[in-house]
């Protein structure tokens, strides 16, 4: 080896080490905030765009001198495509959604890993299994179905070929992670819509300017949705990756559709200025598009967070909004039920959500105070109360949703709250793990009415006129809502940010749809608004009615609905 050659492995060793070090240090940044996690990403980033083009432009030296095999090529796409994945949770924005897909995607095309199992190493057939794993999240993100479900067949052979040659521990655990995959996959797919040729279409339902509602004029929009966060605990529903079936679809509804990237190569995109460009290819080059960045609310995503985990990420949210910001706190969990028989205290004692089952140590004074101890990853009505003091809006899908009906006005601030029904016809009871309905509702108006109904397949000719059919009533009531004289003041002021009122006219679609409906008798059958949302201007509004029976109508189950005046 001479010296050239000698320099350019010290060189690439030393970044693979400074690398591994960078990356491993991701684990102990603080989830919340921006300020604190910000620059080391950027500098993360910049050794692994020095890695990669250094392996790239030095490929025949490290071949030889070094040894370099291609699943550790493999390796270091991979830690490329977690890291633009983990920037995304952190910042919102879809399009690294994108780069993340096209270094996984790279990793498979080239088979940079197709000889991990010949290495006699079970960690490396680990890496690759959890490279599946991961490859798989971000392509249900992205709605690639198809890819999916090939993704999910080699993952499963990958598996069957680890415990056979090497007989592991974790055996067990790789396959609930294959199964957990599987299930959650066949819980997403409520309604299948088929093209002329039978083949399935797969649907996106993120925001786009063509479903973004319209917006009269005369409407306030000073207010911004900015902070997001999104819980979930529903001990029965499916999950995959810390992420419900809630969760998932919650996300992607408070998301703009990501643009895809047409030159199949990526570019760096990374935070830091002045960055040179990643490339997928082994060593071609591209000219730099760089990407549109687009302002998507920043979000939290809490999978059975504890009670000062909550708080925690609550107290980031508050203080990181601006003056003309919204926080937005979705929670789909089930009811922890309250005793409110003898009181009027509507902050704790009606009960609340559980956001995690962890049983805590008994209290050394529990003896002293019979019957007065509450869960305590209970969240009431009463620990959000602080953060009323900025625009809030709280969507809560849960069977002991009415706990958060009534709300005192301490602040002044803008301050709605959108309830879930607490019940759902029997023939609906056990479907608790393909998600809930009000979620549903606001995740895919029409999907959910398909549900109802009992529709599962449906021609995309049919599809396309039932959607026409929704966007006509979204168009209406977002008439009706800024037109209306009694409708409370908190309403409006966050009817101007596009994706708050996304959700306040599919609330008002989901209300009219279950009213309607013959399976849902009672109030506790729909949906419930803190303040509550004038029925004669909106939720009765014969108009609204009218579009839902044509809704019907075209469906060809009209007569699972009742005539308006049929109505109690």
């Amino acid at each position: 080896m001479d010296d050239g050659e000698r320099k350019v492995v010290n060189e690439f060793c030393h970044y693979l080490e400074k690398s591994k070090q960078l990356f491993n240090g991701l684990r102990d940044l603080p989830q919340y905030g921006h300020k604190q996690w910000q620059s080391y990403f950027g500098r993360t980033f910049d050794v692994y765009t020095k890695l990669w083009k250094f392996q790239q432009q030095n490929r025949q030296v490290l071949d030889t001198k070094y040894g370099l095999k291609r699943w550790q090529i493999g390796e270091i796409a991979s830690k490329i495509g977690q890291l633009y994945y983990h920037y995304y949770l952190r910042t919102s924005e879809t399009n690294y959604l994108n780069e993340s897909f096209a270094f996984y995607s790279a990793i498979r095309m080239r088979g940079y890993y197709s000889k991990a199992n010949k290495e006699e190493r079970p960690d490396l057939m680990v890496k690759k299994l959890r490279y599946y794993a991961r490859f798989i999240v971000v392509c249900l993100l992205l709605k690639k179905m198809k890819l999916v479900r090939d993704l999910v067949r080699e993952l499963a052979k990958q598996i069957d070929d680890y415990t056979a040659t090497y007989e592991p521990e974790d055996q067990l655990e790789w396959s609930l992670v294959l199964g957990e995959i599987r299930a959650f996959i066949d819980a997403d797919n409520i309604v299948n819509v088929v093209d002329v040729d039978s083949s399935s279409i797969i649907l996106s339902h993120r925001l786009t300017p063509l479903n973004t509602p319209p917006l009269e004029k005369s409407t306030p929009t000073y207010l911004t949705l900015q902070e997001i966060l999104i819980v979930g605990n529903c001990l029965e529903q499916v999950k995959f990756s810390e992420l419900t079936l809630d969760m998932f679809r919650m996300l992607q509804t408070l998301e703009r559709e990501p643009q895809e990237d047409l030159s199949h190569q990526l570019f760096d995109a990374s935070p830091a200025p002045g960055r040179m460009p990643f490339f997928i290819s082994d060593g071609s080059s591209g000219s730099c598009t760089g990407l549109n960045k687009r302002d998507n609310p920043h979000k939290y995503l809490l999978y059975k967070p504890t009670f000062s985990q909550l708080f925690t990420f609550l107290a980031s949210g508050f203080k990181e909004l601006p003056p003309t910001g919204a926080m937005l706190l979705y929670v789909s969990a089930d009811g922890c039920l309250g005793n409110a028989k003898h009181t009027d205290d509507i902050a704790f004692d009606y009960g609340g959500v559980v956001t995690n089952s962890r049983r805590e140590p008994e209290l050394s004074n529990k003896s002293k105070r019979p019957g007065n101890l509450k869960e305590m990853h209970c969240l009431h009505p009463g620990d959000l109360y602080a953060f009323t003091r900025k625009p809030l809006m709280v969507i809560i899908d849960s069977n002991n949703s009415s706990a958060f009906q009534h709300w005192p006005n301490l602040f002044g601030q803008p301050l709605v709250c959108l309830l879930s029904p607490e019940q759902v016809p029997t023939t609906l009871q056990d479907q608790h793990q393909k998600g809930n309905l009000f979620t549903l509702f606001l995740h895919s108006p029409l999907m959910a009415f398909c549900y109802i109904c009992n529709i599962v397949d449906i021609p995309v000719a049919v599809w396309d006129k039932c959607h026409a059919q929704v966007d006509r009533f979204t168009c209406e009531a977002s008439k009706l809502f800024t037109r209306s004289r009694s409708l409370d003041h908190s309403f409006v002021q966050f009817f101007g940010d596009d994706f708050l009122r996304v959700l306040l006219l599919r609330f008002i679609f989901c209300y009219i749809v279950l009213k309607l409906h013959r399976g849902f008798k009672g109030p506790s059958f729909y949906p419930m608004s803190y303040p509550t949302m004038p029925k004669e201007d909106i939720l009765d509004s014969p108009v609204l009615q009218k579009l839902i029976l044509d809704l019907a109508s075209i469906l060809e189950v009209r007569g699972l609905y009742q005539e308006a005046l049929d109505m109690d």
